[in-house]
């Protein structure tokens, strides 16, 4: 006897499947088709920095494009309770303070001004250009949730890379020789 086929083996476990299996996998796979056409509409939609609202925390509303004055950018998001964006910002702050050709924005999620003040304060990391982004607006241009997310801008403002999770000295390295270049990323 022969193996069915693959489309034959899945109609053959469909129809073994009970109702409330089938509309259970049939609304798992609708959510996941619209996920992937809500991320794709996001990779079409280049989010220009003039457009990018955020506020600094003396309350005062700017554009991430003003805060980039023409240069590279980076946008950190990050939050006090993530342990990988604490982990991460020693890094970062020393790569702020070495990386004159380079703009640094620590965009935090979701947080009060008073939260981000105690953290800044515990932990002495001399950062600039801290942001509060109340509603989560610039995890959306990264497409995720997901804390920790880093922005990659181009001194044109485009849009150039993402970065998921956490970063080592040697990705944020990489990504800071593909902006240097102006390149775009091989990834």
């Amino acid at each position: 006897m022969t193996k069915p086929t693959l489309p034959g083996a899945i109609r053959q476990r469909w129809r073994t499947c009970s109702p409330r299996t089938r509309t259970l996998l049939s609304l798992a796979l609708w959510i996941l088709t619209w996920q992937a056409v809500l991320a794709g509409l996001r990779l079409m939609d280049d989010p220009a920095l003039s457009e990018k609202q955020v506020t600094l925390l003396d309350g005062e509303t700017t554009t991430l494009a003003v805060l980039a004055d023409g240069k590279p950018l980076i946008v950190n998001l990050w939050a006090t309770w993530c342990p990988p964006c604490r982990r991460e910002m020693p890094m970062l702050a020393v790569a702020q303070q070495r990386e004159r050709g380079v703009k640094f924005v620590f965009a935090n999620q979701g947080e009060s001004r008073a939260a981000v003040m105690r953290y800044l304060s515990a932990s002495q990391l001399g950062l600039a250009n801290i942001t509060l982004d109340r509603y989560n607006e610039l995890g959306n241009v990264a497409g995720s949730g997901m804390l920790p997310a880093t922005l990659f801008y181009d001194g044109s403002g485009r849009l150039i890379d993402t970065h998921l999770g956490e970063l080592t000295a040697a990705t944020l390295e990489k990504k800071l020789s593909q902006l240097r270049s102006n390149a775009l990323p091989d990834s």
